[in-house]
């Protein structure tokens, strides 16, 4: 059962000792993790994301099979849980939860652009935001709750995967001031989150998988830009889109990484399929199929084989990396000033290679 309302309310709404928030004691937790170990499931989630654990990743070989079979096991501790979509879909007496994901989602991809964060900053927002939303029940009557919990999910991708992450009251600073929260309630709605997700951060994405399959499917081996700047395109347009929270991680790389090389012959996807023994061949097909129904109906816009593309991304991250300058390359190119990229510059916090496009 998800947990209620009530039980939350003194926290968001209602002074509490500093000691103690939902019931951690901030000294207590901090003793206990200084200098500890992080367990397996971090450091696999860890990687995935390209997030460096303690030095434990610096570098980005070519995944395993059996390092891809461990993705798979571990991604439906990091989705919604089952029957969100329907759920989405229902009404809960003037609360809409559908407009509550939608205003969400929209005011993360503004907050994105207005100070150019990682892609990867974008999926992990909406899949924190998700799964919050599958698992908490959120009070009627409360026009403010989708913005809070908006900053929240944002403010916490953020400190994740970004190398500067504004506090979260600069968050606010890209709209109209309808609602703005103070640093305090920012952060009890942050606890919040992290409780209700059990503190899974690095979150299993399709970003993890999508390297992998765009090798897999490629007739030459390695994919070419193109089709890592389409890959790139396609997770951030099917992050926003909610009837995507049905499929697995993996299947929805799978399904793009087809799209991405244009491909749709059934012997093909049997290779995709075969390559990853966990995959569900009709869910693949099912996926591209919704993929290509956006494509075809202008939802979503692929690059063509005439885009100016630099340099090759040697990540997964570096996928979604190389789009995001990409596009800023783009929008630069229009006005004559030349393009940056606010997030390529290398960091010792995520020990990863990065390049800025120019």
């Amino acid at each position: 059962m998800a947990p209620g309302y009530d039980c939350a309310a003194s926290v968001l709404l209602c002074a509490e000792d500093n000691a103690a928030i939902l019931g951690l004691d901030e000294e207590g937790e901090e003793s206990s993790w200084a200098g500890a170990t992080p367990p397996r499931d971090t450091i696999v989630a860890a990687a995935a994301t390209g997030i460096a654990v303690d030095g434990l990743l610096s570098e980005f070989p070519l995944q395993s099979d059996e390092y891809v079979a461990a993705l798979v096991e571990k991604e439906t501790d990091h989705m919604p849980v089952e029957g969100y979509p329907q759920k989405l879909r229902q009404r809960y007496g003037d609360l809409d939860l559908a407009a509550v994901r939608r205003d969400a989602v929209d005011w993360i991809w503004k907050v994105i652009d207005h100070y150019n964060f990682a892609p990867l900053t974008a999926v992990l927002s909406v899949n924190y935001l998700d799964r919050f939303l599958s698992k908490y029940e959120l009070p009627e009557g409360k026009p403010w709750i989708s913005k809070l919990l908006a900053v929240a999910c944002l403010s916490l991708a953020s400190k994740v995967e970004e190398t500067f992450a504004p506090l979260p009251l600069d968050l606010q600073i890209v709209e109209e001031k309808k609602f703005v929260f103070e640093g305090r309630t920012i952060k009890r709605m942050e606890l919040l989150v992290l409780s209700t997700l059990k503190w899974r951060m690095h979150a299993v994405t399709a970003c993890s998988f999508i390297e992998y399959f765009l090798h897999k499917l490629s007739d030459l081996g390695a994919p070419s830009l193109l089709a890592r700047s389409r890959s790139a395109d396609l997770i951030l347009s099917i992050a926003k889109a909610a009837e995507f929270a049905m499929f697995r991680p993996s299947e929805i790389a799978a399904s793009v990484a087809l799209a991405a090389i244009g491909e749709c012959r059934s012997s093909v996807i049997e290779r995709a399929a075969s390559s990853c023994k966990y995959l569900d061949k009709e869910r693949v097909l099912r996926c591209r199929e919704m993929i290509q129904e956006k494509i075809t109906m202008g939802s979503i816009v692929l690059k063509s084989a005439g885009s100016s593309i630099s340099s090759v991304p040697q990540s997964p991250i570096g996928v979604l990396d190389a789009a995001a300058c990409l596009s800023q390359q783009s929008d630069d190119a229009t006005v004559g000033s030349p393009a940056t990229c606010y997030h390529s510059s290398s960091t010792s916090k995520r020990r990863r290679i990065t390049r800025r496009l120019l």
